[in-house]
């Protein structure tokens, strides 16, 4: 069992952090610092969001027009985290 929850924690946090990276390359690409027609930084751009697109579509429909301000990457870790959390605190009251 122990395995199995090491393996939900390792990929959660893989997940985590390639939320974080389409987030600050979203950025970088909005600001103009790296350019979307270089192929390697499309095909990388291209691989996160089809990654993290279908978990952060159902929270951007569900939350306000905040302007340019998207925090959907934000709710989406702190819900992991509580997911990852509750699991450890389910699992190891049932061991």
């Amino acid at each position: 069992m122990r395995s199995i929850l090491w393996l939900i924690d390792n990929i959660i946090t893989l997940y985590v952090y390639l939320l974080i990276a389409s987030a600050v390359l979203s950025w970088l690409v909005a600001f103009n610092v790296v350019n979307v027609r270089n192929p390697i930084v499309s095909q990388i751009g291209e691989f996160l969001f089809r990654v993290t697109e279908p978990a952060l579509r159902p929270i951007r429909r569900i939350l306000p027009n905040l302007g340019g301000i998207d925090i959907s990457p934000i709710i989406l870790v702190l819900g992991l985290f509580f997911l990852r959390n509750l699991m450890f605190e389910l699992f190891a009251g049932m061991a």
